[in-house]
């Protein structure tokens, strides 16, 4: 689940950009390419090949590795801030945003750890209980 977890987060690698030089605003910016549904594709097909090497159900995680990664990009459509989210790229590079914004754009970097940083989190929290409750319900096992 940890691993699953980071997968979901990895479209916020684009950060790293910054400090190349790339602008918030290009192709390869925060909130560009990899939050695109094209990206979460191509790593579902990448983690398909990696599973069908290892004798895993190749589909199945290719499938769940897309709905994970594309999942953060659609997630942050919901937000109030930035300048949108590259959905469609390479096909369109027009940032979207949902037509309701109800989680507050979350500080990047180390302004996480703040007071701003820590109203996001907590009401990520409470947006997101039901999901974390339906996760954490403990489940009987078939012949129980």
């Amino acid at each position: 689940m940890v691993l699953w977890s980071l997968l979901s987060m990895a479209p916020d690698a684009d950060v790293i950009g910054f400090s190349f030089g790339v602008r918030y605003g290009d192709a390869w910016g925060h909130r560009g390419a990899t939050h695109s549904i094209a990206v979460a594709v191509l790593c579902g097909a990448a983690l398909g090949a990696v599973a069908r090497t290892r004798g895993k159900a190749a589909w199945r995680t290719a499938l769940l590795v897309t709905a994970v990664v594309a999942s953060h990009g659609l997630l942050d459509t919901l937000t109030d801030g930035g300048r949108g989210i590259a959905l469609l790229w390479p096909f369109d590079d027009t940032r979207y945003f949902a037509p309701w914004n109800p989680i507050p754009v979350s500080p990047i970097g180390l302004g996480f750890f703040s007071a701003r940083g820590l109203k996001v989190a907590s009401t990520e929290l409470v947006l997101f209980a039901p999901v974390f409750a339906f996760a954490l319900w403990p489940r009987r096992r078939e012949g129980e």
